[in-house]
């Protein structure tokens, strides 16, 4: 598929009342609204194409740009190109979800996120966080730094309540992700749930709610799959 063809295929694709409820997400005007589940109709077309996916997400429309981050080779996807993605995506759930995502399934995932917490940009500072929260994910504890991770819930604890909107969101959800794929430091996580308490984000009118970080765990290790990988943090 070219990149016209694409495009024509995502404004087909596109609703009106998928747009409107995604926008309560944060979506800018500029996309047609499409369904994830139809975009990975087109993924299937694509696969993992690089180039093709540094094409959509230089369109600038907001379906593209999602699709651009399923569609990205996280072996190819350089530090430079994620990092221009982060600061240049229009809105959070491509963030979070998506650029959060190639990076985490990368090579330079723990770095990248490392240095991306640390920016006064609220959308790259909670795609560190997304990215981190991936990483724990999907890497085998023998690869984690554990007494890194560790000081990073106790810098949750300190400034989680005091960050910008999302950035609290991608925290909270930093610690539910030592929680559940890190036995090792997951009652620490888990008590920094409970001391964090309540954390409020505004959600943008929509009926998604702030999942609580020791509810989150003990749901996990009741089911027993505490410690259990995933394969990708993509979806």
């Amino acid at each position: 598929m070219t990149i016209t063809e694409i495009m024509d295929q995502l404004k087909t694709m596109g609703s009106p009342q998928t747009a409107s409820m995604l926008a309560k997400h944060g979506a800018p005007e500029n996309m047609f609204g499409v369904k994830v589940a139809d975009l990975k109709k087109i993924l299937k077309r694509i696969k993992n194409d690089q180039a093709m996916a540094e094409a959509l997400f230089d369109t600038g429309n907001g379906d593209a740009m999602y699709l651009a981050t399923l569609a990205a080779d996280a072996r190819k996807a350089t530090p430079e190109l994620l990092t221009r993605w982060a600061e240049s995506s229009t809105w959070y759930m491509v963030n979070e979800y998506g650029i959060a995502g190639v990076a985490a399934e990368g090579p330079h995932g723990w770095s990248l996120g490392l240095t991306w917490i640390e920016s006064d940009l609220e959308q790259v500072a909670t795609t560190g966080w997304a990215t981190l929260a991936g990483v724990v994910a999907v890497a085998e504890d023998d690869e984690l730094d554990h007494q890194a991770i560790s000081a990073l819930l106790d810098r949750v604890a300190e400034e989680l309540h005091r960050c910008p909107n999302r950035v609290r969101y991608t925290m909270n959800g930093f610690v539910i992700g030592v929680g559940c794929y890190v036995p090792a430091l997951s009652a620490k996580a888990r008590q920094i749930g409970e001391q964090l308490g309540k954390v409020k984000v505004d959600m943008g009118g929509t009926a998604c709610k702030v999942p609580s970080a020791p509810e989150y765990i003990d749901k996990v290790v009741q089911m027993g799959r505490l410690g259990k990988k995933r394969k990708t943090v993509r979806c």
